[in-house]
């Protein structure tokens, strides 16, 4: 549950951000008040993103009256930018004539995307919201591949004969009625409607009208099938900077646009789902109801249990070792903890090496010959500082020589298995992000263990 309007701590950048604990305060007081008048006064100069940004830090009942007092106000781009498990809430909220309102304000992308998050009967009411030939556009848009380009692409794309010259562009602009919101590029098509290239806006606001619009072509135009995945979409959009893209049928015919700003929320989307996937939380959000969050860590919490008990079980083969070496058991755990840190570090840049193709086949073995040398290097560093370490601390030279043996053991496998690991799960189509950290983990574990306390029971027994 997000913390309370109230409570939200105060930073240096407030004054940058519109939704400030001043503001939040009157908001707080006009819905106790039910003072619609203060309500709007109040959240009048807040963005749609702001205005999410409200609703998930509120409580339901607060979220609930504030939206009815709130009413008509409520635009589509507030529903496009709230977190998927409070949306669902706002939607059933919302009444049926502010809802139509509110969705027919989105791009078709806005829509579809809005859609992908809901269950059957709230995506027929919204559905239900849209005019007919706007809900064909979507159906036929949810048709597509999940995470495709059809589900990514806005329909509305301005379009024209690479015949046309800048002034038949421009009038056309000016007499149509339904221009997209946003857009960076007319696209130009063939007579079978397949694009062939594009001219960007500022190219053709500073030519001459009877410039045609094939001599101002952009270089490097590239289409994307409607079946092509948004992740590699977002990842072409990113290498090669672009600011939009047609999408094609499976007869190469214009059937949408792909758009910098979509591009990169998938981007985003990635990044983040990387970064929890590691911790083993999934997709949680900061607004997920407590059995939520319980449901979704338990199972990878379940997963390290495991793993831990079989790092236990080889600690449990060297009790006679543990018994005669006491020191043994106050020094153990630090060569597992430096192999489990390294190991995470190594694992942290192959998992986003991964992510972002950085990492092939072609340098695999370049990147684990790096960090099997960075793991030796790092190994001797701390195995004089952890021996030095071990032998004053317990007036044993040797326990600190067999101390600095297993510290070089364990950081340059951590090494290996921090870059080996994932490079395996994503070679068997398995997430690396999702695994990774268990495995490497584990790995790092029983030989940190089983390099100290071997050594332990060879060298001092």
């Amino acid at each position: 549950m997000a913390e309370p309007a109230e409570d939200r701590v105060e930073t240096e950048d407030d004054d940058a951000y519109a939704l400030n604990r001043e503001t939040m305060r009157a908001v707080r007081e006009a819905v106790e008040a039910e003072d619609r008048a203060g309500l709007l006064a109040a959240m009048e100069p807040l963005h749609p993103a702001d205005i999410a940004d409200l609703l998930e830090q509120m409580d339901e009942g607060p979220r609930h009256k504030l939206i009815h007092i709130y009413g008509p106000e409520f635009v589509g781009g507030i529903l496009s930018e709230l977190d998927d498990s409070v949306r669902e809430d706002v939607i059933e909220t919302l009444s049926p004539a502010v809802l139509t309102k509110a969705v027919r304000e989105l791009e078709s992308d806005d829509v579809v995307d809005l859609l992908e998050t809901l269950e059957d009967p709230q995506q027929e009411s919204i559905l239900d919201a849209l005019e007919r030939p706007d809900r064909i556009a979507i159906e036929r848009a949810l048709s597509f591949p999940e995470g495709s380009a059809g589900r990514l692409m806005q329909r509305e794309v301005v379009a024209a004969p690479e015949h046309w010259t800048v002034g038949d562009a421009i009038d056309f602009m000016r007499a149509s009625l339904d221009l997209p919101e946003q857009f960076y590029h007319i696209v130009l098509v063939d007579p079978r409607y397949r694009p062939i290239g594009h001219v960007t806006l500022g190219k053709v606001m500073a030519s001459d009208r009877v410039t045609r619009l094939r001599d101002l072509q952009e270089e490097g135009f590239r289409t994307f099938p409607a079946t092509q995945d948004e992740e590699d979409v977002a990842y072409a959009f990113n290498q090669y900077h672009m600011i939009s893209a047609p999408v094609v049928d499976d007869d190469d015919r214009l059937v949408g646009v792909i758009t910098i700003d979509d591009a990169m929320i998938v981007l985003s989307e990635e990044n983040e789902e990387d970064l929890l996937l590691l911790a083993g939380v999934g997709d949680e959000s900061i607004a997920d109801r407590t059995f939520q969050i319980v449901r979704q860590r338990f199972p990878w919490l379940l997963v390290n249990l495991g793993t831990a008990i079989l790092a236990s079980l080889v600690i449990a083969q060297f009790e006679d070792v543990l018994a005669a070496v006491v020191a043994a058991a106050v020094l153990m755990p630090i060569v597992a903890s430096m192999g489990g840190n390294a190991g995470t570090q190594s694992m942290t840049v192959a998992v986003r090496a991964l992510a972002t193709r950085d990492l092939t086949g072609s340098n695999a073995w370049r990147v684990v010959r790096r960090e099997t040398v960075a793991g030796l290097l790092n190994g001797i560093g701390f195995a004089v500082i952890i021996g030095i370490v071990g032998a004053v601390w317990f007036s044993n030279v040797m326990l600190g020589v067999v101390i600095a043996l297993a510290m070089v053991i364990n950081l340059v496998v951590s090494g290996l298995a921090g870059v080996i690991v994932p490079i395996t799960l994503d070679k068997a189509g398995i997430d690396p992000a999702l695994a990774s950290g268990t495995f490497v983990t584990t790995v790092t574990d029983v030989v940190g263990f089983f390099a100290f306390l071997g050594l332990t029971g060879l060298i001092l027994l």
